[in-house]
């Protein structure tokens, strides 16, 4: 059986590996890295450390507007997956890479893997939104992560191979926890108690795109007194460069250049509360079992919200402040399955 593998951004390739470990052991997969997100820390390295494998084509889409990004890929995609002639061809997620992949697919008469299918925020202003209901609608296997997935892709009519095999991002978060804490120095070098910090992570163009938003964001982090860390995205920076929002005034401070995926995974196991925009990070924080507050109005990743190990708060300083400081003791289920989910996902190809 040949696949080929669709992904654009380093979250994807990290759900991929576990997959790709199991897959490759009977089966061929050919890896296509759109470029959709360029990552300085893509690196050989990072494929390295990670047992990550690369990718077998780079398109180097890189940047530009939805449309013009999307079509690019899909030009490309085409070519590939035509030169390939794949059994299958396998996407992740919700990214324009993901939608492109899918697309090309459909139209060539090769089914479509999905997983992480079902997710919805059901706020079509997202573009992520988008990507996951059109990819979901032209996809012959909708591999679910969670049982609310497959409840959504239900009211949407879709019920034809849909599994739920647990979210595959905690295979990954299984397999490299044990890597970080055995390679990752980052809470030395940044002289970090364990417990006693806060990890910001915020991204969202619904968030960087308005400066309000953003104002209001930085004014609830000058109220919290307790240590803060952020590795701040390169986009959100230029973003607060343009606004003219000052965040050097902010107390307890501490904002750091963007860190490699063990450092991040022993920064989040390791802060008192998360407060992030990443849909990735709330689940990595309900994984590691860390209190999360999510600067968003809505959530794909409603199972976390039920014991308030993620709160949901929009960008209302009063909220962000309540639900930091709060004292909170949530309860976390196996909602997200049991780290096997690589397993099943190749077990139900197999059985086609």
């Amino acid at each position: 059986m040949k696949i080929v593998t669709v992904l654009g951004a380093r979250p994807q390739f990290i759900k991929a590996a576990p997959v790709s470990r199991v897959l490759r052991e009977k089966h061929t997969e050919i890896i296509i890295h759109t470029g959709q997100h360029y990552d300085a820390n893509m690196s050989d390295i990072f494929f390295e450390e990670l047992n990550i494998p690369k990718p077998d084509y780079y398109l180097g889409v890189g940047s530009g507007s939805h449309g013009k990004q999307t079509g690019e890929m899909m030009i490309k995609i085409e070519e590939i997956v035509l030169k390939e002639q794949p059994d299958y061809v396998l996407v992740y997620g919700d990214t324009n890479s993901t939608l492109a992949g899918a697309l090309v697919a459909a139209k060539l008469h090769i089914p479509v893997i999905h997983v992480e299918a079902g997710l919805r925020s059901f706020n079509k202003k997202m573009p992520e939104e988008i990507n996951r209901i059109m990819t979901d609608h032209v996809s012959e296997f909708l591999l679910c992560p969670t049982d609310t997935a497959v409840k959504n892709l239900k009211n949407e009519n879709i019920t034809h191979n849909v599994i739920n095999i647990g979210d595959v991002m905690y295979d990954a978060v299984l397999y490299n926890q044990e890597l970080a804490t055995q390679k990752s120095t980052i809470l030395s070098e940044l002289g970090l108690v364990e417990k006693t910090y806060h990890l910001i992570t915020i991204h969202r163009a619904e968030n960087t795109d308005d400066i309000q938003k953003m104002q209001n964001i930085l004014a609830a982090f000058s109220q919290i007194e307790d240590m803060k860390i952020w590795p701040i995205h390169p986009r959100t920076k230029h973003k607060l460069e343009t606004y003219g929002l000052d965040i050097n005034a902010i107390p307890n401070l501490k904002v750091v250049d963007p860190v490699g995926y063990l450092d991040m995974l022993m920064l989040e196991s390791h802060a008192k509360k998360i407060i992030t925009d990443s849909g990735g990070v709330q689940k990595e924080a309900y994984f590691m079992k860390v209190p999360c507050v999510t600067v968003r109005e809505q959530t794909e990743w409603v199972e976390t919200l039920e014991t308030e190990a993620n709160i949901l708060v929009g960008t209302d300083v009063e909220k962000i402040v309540t639900a930091v400081k709060k004292e909170v003791c949530p309860v976390y289920e196996d909602v997200f399955g049991d780290g096997k989910a690589a397993e099943k996902i190749v077990e139900a190809i197999e059985r086609t």
